[in-house]
């Protein structure tokens, strides 16, 4: 049964008219086609008994209809209203819905106000979110192999990378080469926004790429991913220019120290809280408890944050299939900032990574 398939009964099997899927990524992932329609409307319509259709800006058809998509694709201007003519080409197909399944989690207000406008009489309580969620958390051996080419593609930016600091240059410059890099190799797309943070600003683990420049004895974090048909890779690593200081060694060694221990741990059987707690309790022990503030991981595929979270709290048991980061750190304001990182899917005895990167500190410059 196809993953369409699974929704449409998924769809019939809660007593719903239709599934409304609005989600870019679930897109993809149910068709194999993406596309961010910004202010545009772009949608997967879902029916329990007849074949779903496929609504999206008119710039859009022909490429849907290229990914091979064999169901019903319907264009619209920009001039036109887009919830009247969903409405449409639903009721030829349910005159009347009353119970419509909707991704909760990605929806606007105003979206779903715009489609209680034209579907007055229907009923919106029904999310298939965790659902979409609990099709995802397995991956299949075809997903992994697209897994671990991205991930070697993040080895080779971080090679690229590594080799481009040098003392005066910039964390700007340094994206700049690793990206140029990667595009004349044939890879056009980043997982999310290359994070190069030097000194204290790696402290800021939510920070952008600027133009500080890198300076002698001081550590350097990476943290940067591809994407290889649609699946992605999330990584980190931490290096160092010239000689640290102490605390800075410290502070790696004790990560580095979680990280491994972590992964080594990571097997079908544990659970998404116990695992973190790994990691944690090391980090605490060595007195850095309070500068490791957020969870030990996150589920990825498609897109770089899926569920599940790796973290306290958090009792589901790891399985076969399951993929998510493995990326403890450490972030003392002025000091330094620490991230060791890497994706890995849960095998039946334990768990592999996706990139390989030495993660020994490394020396550059």
């Amino acid at each position: 049964m196809s993953k369409l398939q699974q929704v449409q009964e998924w769809t019939e099997q809660h007593h719903a008219d239709f599934t409304y899927v609005s989600d870019p990524a679930t897109i993809q992932y149910l068709t194999g086609f993406y596309s961010d329609p910004v202010e545009r409307v772009l949608a997967l319509i879902v029916f329990t008994d007849q074949d779903p259709f496929m609504f999206a800006p008119a710039l859009e058809v022909e490429a849907i209809k290229d990914t091979g998509f064999s169901f019903p694709v319907y264009g619209y201007l920009d001039h036109e209203n887009p919830w009247q003519l969903i409405a449409g080409h639903v009721k030829k197909r349910v005159s009347q819905p009353t119970e419509i399944v909707l991704e909760k989690n990605q929806l606007s207000v105003d979206r779903l106000e715009q489609l209680q406008t034209v579907f007055p009489e229907a009923s919106f309580d029904q999310d298939i979110t965790p659902f979409i969620n609990q099709l995802r958390v397995i991956k299949t051996a075809d997903e992994i192999e697209k897994l671990n080419v991205a991930g070697k593609w993040a080895d080779f930016a971080f090679e690229k990378g590594f080799a481009a600091v040098k003392a005066g240059r910039t964390e700007q410059q340094v994206v700049a080469e690793l990206q140029y890099a990667l595009m004349k190799a044939g890879i056009m797309q980043m997982s999310f926004d290359t994070l190069v943070q030097a000194g204290a600003h790696a402290a800021e683990p939510h920070g952008a790429t600027n133009a500080t420049k890198f300076e002698n004895n001081e550590l350097i974090l990476f943290d940067l991913g591809t994407v290889w048909q649609g699946y992605i890779s999330d990584a980190s690593r931490t290096v160092a220019l010239g000689k640290p200081t102490a605390t800075q060694l410290d502070i790696y060694q004790v990560c580095l120290e979680a990280q491994l221990a972590a992964q080594a741990a990571a097997k079908p059987g544990i659970t998404a809280a116990e695992l973190d707690k790994v990691a944690r309790d090391i980090i605490t022990k060595a007195g850095y408890g309070d500068y490791f503030i957020h969870r030990l991981g996150h589920g990825m595929g498609m897109s770089e944050h899926e569920f599940p979270s790796i973290m306290a709290g958090n009792d589901m048991v790891l399985q076969p299939g399951m993929c998510f980061s493995i990326e403890p750190g450490i972030y003392i304001p002025g000091v330094a900032g620490v991230r060791i990182e890497d994706c890995v899917h849960i095998t039946e005895s334990g768990c592999e990574p996706f990139t390989h990167t030495l993660k020994e500190l490394t020396y550059v410059g």
